[in-house]
């Protein structure tokens, strides 16, 4: 603020998991802010359960806040971007829209909807000023972790020996975006696992994948029997 003076900051409370909420923000932010510049897809949610033993509730709401209120927000605030000429989108994703997780189904999912959609996305709007650039993290200090009951991490995730801060994941996905970057690794050691992920065969991802979750069913069967 000290820097920008002028700079006047709006804070709208909204459950993107609900749409009628969505739209509501779309018109608050129409009408207090004027057209939109940039925009950052940066919420999301993530659970971590076997996708037979999790609450339809619980998954509606991952995919609801992954999924449609990231096109639902594009597709309302980015045809004016175009007619202007000019814009950008900057959608968070994750390493799990990369790859194959465990216990984490309607999550990676999710994800690989955002890098599929980001994608597309950028291929549509070449050429008309708006770029687009999506983010995917590995472990970042946040409060991600703790509301998807991961603390240590989602199970078949990066080591977090990767883990980096908000603000430093914060700073590479903004100089990415504007390089232009399709595509931005936050943090060396993981931009370089990430590079070597196209090498491992789709078949060793699963097993990887397998073992964990067999690992899951077999401790929540023995705590249920114990119960």
């Amino acid at each position: 603020m000290a820097r920008h003076p002028q700079l006047r900051v709006v804070v709208l409370g909204a459950d993107l998991s609900d749409e009628a909420d969505v739209e509501r923000v779309i018109g608050e932010v129409r009408r207090q802010a004027g057209p939109v510049d940039i925009l950052v897809n940066n919420a999301g949610v993530g659970d971590q359960a076997l996708f037979d033993q999790a609450g339809w509730q619980r998954t509606g709401q991952v995919l609801a806040t992954n999924v449609v209120a990231v096109a639902q927000l594009t597709a309302a605030l980015v045809p004016p971007m175009v007619e202007r000429g000019c814009g950008g989108v900057l959608n968070i994703g994750s390493g799990a829209g990369l790859t194959v997780m465990p216990a984490s189904a309607a999550y990676c999912a999710s994800k690989h909807f955002v890098d599929g959609f980001s994608e597309a996305l950028r291929a549509d709007l070449a050429g008309t000023g708006v770029a687009v650039t999506q983010v995917c993290p590995g472990p970042v200090d946040s409060e991600f972790d703790q509301a998807a009951g991961t603390t240590g991490g989602m199970t078949g995730g990066p080591p977090q020996v990767l883990r980096i801060t908000a603000a430093q994941c914060a700073r590479e996905a903004l100089a990415g975006f504007e390089r232009g970057q399709a595509l931005v690794f936050p943090g060396r050691a993981y931009r370089v696992m990430m590079a070597l992920l196209p090498l491992v065969p789709r078949a060793v991802q699963r097993r990887q994948a397998a073992r964990p979750a067999e690992q899951i069913r077999r401790t929540t069967a023995a705590a249920a029997a114990s119960g």
